[in-house]
């Protein structure tokens, strides 16, 4: 495997790009439960664990462009090859790849969820699958800079969103918010580790990194792309807090759904049929991302071409999709990725940080003595 990555000129994006791919490829389904976990360990300061995953996620972002810059035009699965050796590094990035397959899983599965609780009943599985794959399969054969594009117009068309939340903000009840610091910090921690499924994502950066043609323009808009996803999270939680009995957000699944179902439109009736069709406009670049991410990072490490992964990964997923039928296996899921996510994605940089300074600190005694 190169070390470096040669990219054509027509499939470079500029860097100001990667603000909608970081909060695109965040917001997914998660945040759409996620209130109630970060309430369930961090109550009323809910919002100051929110602030903390931020300042956290936004330091291992800082290592990921640290680590990047380290090397002239490479990737994750590059970086493996190139401090771990070829068997070693194909095994990692392996586990990225698996990472990113189960991740996809995740999401089709959660939102087929919501389409069957809220709006199909009867809709089997199969069926909602197979339309969202005919959408996300049109996407990433069109190739990396359509799949950047679709990110834009989607971040586009469900902006509006933001506004539906006006009604229940207006009904908060703000004393649901007293008495404020009285959480513990071990109790803060575990609410901000809550947000670790939600916030996922932006190891999307190590992929995508070698197409950003301005490099030096990249980290801006990468914490904006942070920063507006954690502002969700945290609008969506203080009004679920607000909004919802304290003891009532505990048993709430999904938390915004229930707020969007909560709002008053003189001029629009059954609200929530129309947020959970849209919301397969914000779940797509998802979607859309994690299926190029495997197909690009199969045919890095394993040489095989994209399209034979993309159609094998279709009829594998329009195949499992069939087998979960109940709630508790897509929890157990998603528990899962959560658990093991926490180290890949939010502790394994810090590591892989190391191995790269020593690696290139010993090349660079090599050089000096030769």
């Amino acid at each position: 495997m190169n070390i470096n990555v040669s990219i054509k000129p027509g499939n470079r994006i500029r860097a100001f790009y990667l603000f909608f791919i970081i909060f695109d490829i965040q917001m997914g389904v998660g945040v759409i439960g996620v209130p109630r976990f970060i309430y369930m360990e961090a109550g009323r300061d809910s919002w100051i664990a929110i602030l903390i995953a931020y300042l956290y996620i936004a330091l291992v972002i800082y290592v990921m462009f640290v680590i990047l810059k380290k090397y002239e035009n490479t990737d994750l699965f590059g970086i493996h090859a190139d401090i771990f050796g070829t068997w070693i590094g194909k095994l990692i990035s392996t586990i990225f790849i698996i990472h990113f397959g189960t991740s996809f899983l995740s999401i089709l599965l959660t939102y087929t969820e919501v389409v069957q609780l809220f709006a199909y009943h009867e809709l089997p599985n199969f069926a909602i699958a197979f339309l969202i794959m005919l959408l996300v399969l049109y996407a990433v054969f069109g190739g990396i800079r359509v799949v950047v594009g679709l990110s834009l117009l989607l971040f586009i068309s469900t902006f509006w969103l933001y506004f539906i939340l006006y009604d229940p903000i207006m009904r908060m009840d703000w004393h649901n918010f007293l008495p404020m610091f009285q959480t513990s910090i071990p109790e803060l921690l575990k609410g901000a580790k809550e947000t670790s499924y939600t916030l996922v994502g932006f190891e999307i950066l190590m992929i995508i990194y070698p197409f950003i043609a301005n490099k030096n323009k990249a980290k801006l808009p990468a914490f904006l792309g942070l920063t507006l996803s954690i502002f969700t999270v945290l609008l969506v939680t203080t009004i679920s807090i607000g909004y919802f009995a304290a003891e009532g957000l505990k048993h709430i699944d999904w938390a915004l759904l229930i707020l969007f179902k909560s709002a008053s439109l003189t001029f629009l009736e059954r609200l929530d049929y129309i947020v959970v069709m849209v919301w397969l406009m914000v779940i797509l670049p998802n979607l859309v991302f994690l299926l190029w991410a495997i197909s690009y990072g199969v045919k890095r490490v394993y040489k095989v071409p994209e399209k034979i992964t993309i159609w094998v990964l279709a009829i594998f997923y329009l195949t499992i999709v069939n087998f979960f039928h109940y709630d508790y296996q897509i929890g157990k899921l998603t528990d899962l990725i959560a658990r093991y996510s926490f180290w890949l994605i939010y502790v394994y940089p810090f590591i892989l940080l190391i191995f790269v300074l020593i690696k290139k600190r010993k090349r660079r005694q090599g050089s000096e003595e030769a």
